[in-house]
């Protein structure tokens, strides 16, 4: 059995990860099981979450020697899947800016090792994040800006350090395309190659 396509797609929150993974699962061919941060979030007990969405700053040591094992736990199952023949999409908002490097992201790369995995951006301009924050309404989970404090230091975080190291396959502007459109661009990169590489590069790279 051959087994599935991963898409990785890493971008902070309010990027728009989330609607390009419902868009792939409606428009690319084939079954893709959804697995990712918000996914994860439902399973992950209350004393240790947001887990893997714990944010840039450090600010919960406390919590950090569960966030590789929460990572870990992920990737396997993700690994899974795909071994079992089923594609995986999964959002994520990877990171290393935590009290001391955990280096995740190297040991997820490695925990995939020979399979397919097509590792994809997600990019979207600080402003856009600002906006899309501001206009979640009842949702609290969210900082947003103030007139004291237009862009609050959490959201600037993650701009910062989720793109870090930057090695990807694709990236994609979400204030540019819509999901749909994010979802046919990753489409033709599959399609037309060339073959990924970024998560063997980063599996290569060393820790420290």
């Amino acid at each position: 059995m051959s087994p599935g396509q991963i898409i990785i797609l890493n971008g902070a929150p309010r990027s728009g990860k989330s609607s390009i993974a419902v868009a792939i699962q409606e428009t690319l061919e084939g079954v893709w099981m959804n697995l990712g941060v918000d996914a994860y979030a439902h399973v992950t007990p209350p004393r240790l979450r947001p887990g893997i969405g714990l944010r840039p700053g450090g600010e919960r040591p406390d919590l950090e020697a569960f966030v590789p094992l929460l990572y870990a736990g992920l990737y396997d199952a993700v690994a899974a899947h795909s071994r079992l023949g089923l594609n995986v999409v999964a959002d994520v908002g990877h990171h290393d800016a935590y009290s001391r490097p955990l280096n995740i992201l190297l040991e997820c790369a490695r925990r995939l090792a020979g399979l397919p995995v097509l590792f994809v951006g997600v990019r979207c301009p600080i402003e856009e994040i600002l906006r899309r924050r501001a206009a979640g309404g009842a949702d609290t989970t969210y900082v947003v800006g103030t007139d004291d404090d237009p862009v609050p230091l959490p959201v600037r975080r993650w701009q910062e350090e989720v793109h870090r190291p930057g090695i990807y396959d694709l990236e994609v502007d979400t204030s540019a395309l819509s999901p749909e459109a994010c979802a046919a661009t990753i489409r033709q990169r599959l399609v037309a190659g060339p073959e990924p590489t970024a998560f063997q590069a980063l599996a290569r790279l060393r820790a420290g």
